[in-house]
């Protein structure tokens, strides 16, 4: 229960990454609110979780769900996980998440800022306020290697890249009031949507969403969490530098962005 006393928000929990890092922050004690626009998913997550329903591409739905959390008190762990964009890979019966930027359906980009980055920036700007009087707190942003190199799409990467730009310019800021701010990469997480195609797919160094989860809870119950502040995390990585394992007591390999 290293996780006991803390608040944590989970942004887009209800499933995938974001359901597997609230249900092990509930685990380890802590108080988890989880964002989603499906009721009847939030309230399937699980035992110390209280989901709010929120679509994160509406203003007032935000502040609605951040001033709930406030009742409660402030908030210890932000993770930024809600992400749009990846709906709709088949467009008019076209399978176009692969197709060169002059192929891609506009909506993408928009919807990978906008319910992506943008909605990052918005619960990073609600949530630091509380965390600055209070002088501790991290910010967790789910990224991706795609960042880094080109994976799928353009807009994929661009949103990424801006993703992890935005970390490090928030953990310049928010430093000096023992704030700490990263991005994480998860390696193949074994999704919903991944395993609905295990058949096709090399599963052997995946890892479960609870394992980002164990990643997410090592750092907040890190003390001394802010000598990551503004860094790109990996998290088989953290792995074995706090020393844990999966739910299956394996060790998934970090990834490289050779590997990837």
């Amino acid at each position: 229960m290293k996780l006991q006393n803390q608040i944590a928000l989970i942004t887009g929990g209800s499933r995938g990454i974001g359901r597997g890092v609230a249900i092990e922050l509930a685990r380890q004690g802590a108080t988890v609110f989880v964002t989603g626009r499906t009721e009847s998913d939030l309230a399937t997550i699980g035992e110390g979780t209280i989901g709010i329903r929120c679509d994160h591409t509406v203003d007032s739905d935000v502040e609605a769900a951040f001033a709930r959390i406030a009742q409660d008190g402030g908030i210890d762990v932000l993770v930024n996980n809600v992400w749009g964009g990846y709906e709709r890979m088949v467009d008019n019966g076209e399978f176009t998440w692969m197709k060169p930027f002059w192929q891609q359906p506009l909506w993408r980009w928009d919807a990978m800022f906008g319910a992506g980055v943008r909605a990052h920036y918005q619960a990073s700007q609600l949530a630091a306020p509380s965390m600055v009087a209070r002088r501790r707190g991290v910010i967790v942003n789910i990224s991706h290697w795609a960042a880094q190199k080109h994976l799928g799409n353009v807009a994929y990467g661009v949103s990424k890249a801006a993703t992890d730009k935005m970390t490090a310019h928030m953990a310049a800021e928010l430093h000096p009031h023992g704030v700490a701010v990263v991005s994480l990469y998860p390696g193949m997480v074994r999704t919903e949507k991944v395993m609905a195609s295990a058949a096709w797919l090399d599963l052997s160094n995946s890892e479960s969403p609870e394992f980002i989860g164990r990643a997410v809870a090592a750092l907040a119950a890190d003390p001394d969490v802010i000598r990551h502040t503004g860094k790109v995390l990996v998290a088989a990585a953290l792995a074995i530098d706090y020393g844990f394992t999966d739910v299956d007591g394996k060790s998934p390999r970090p990834l490289t962005l050779a590997d990837v």
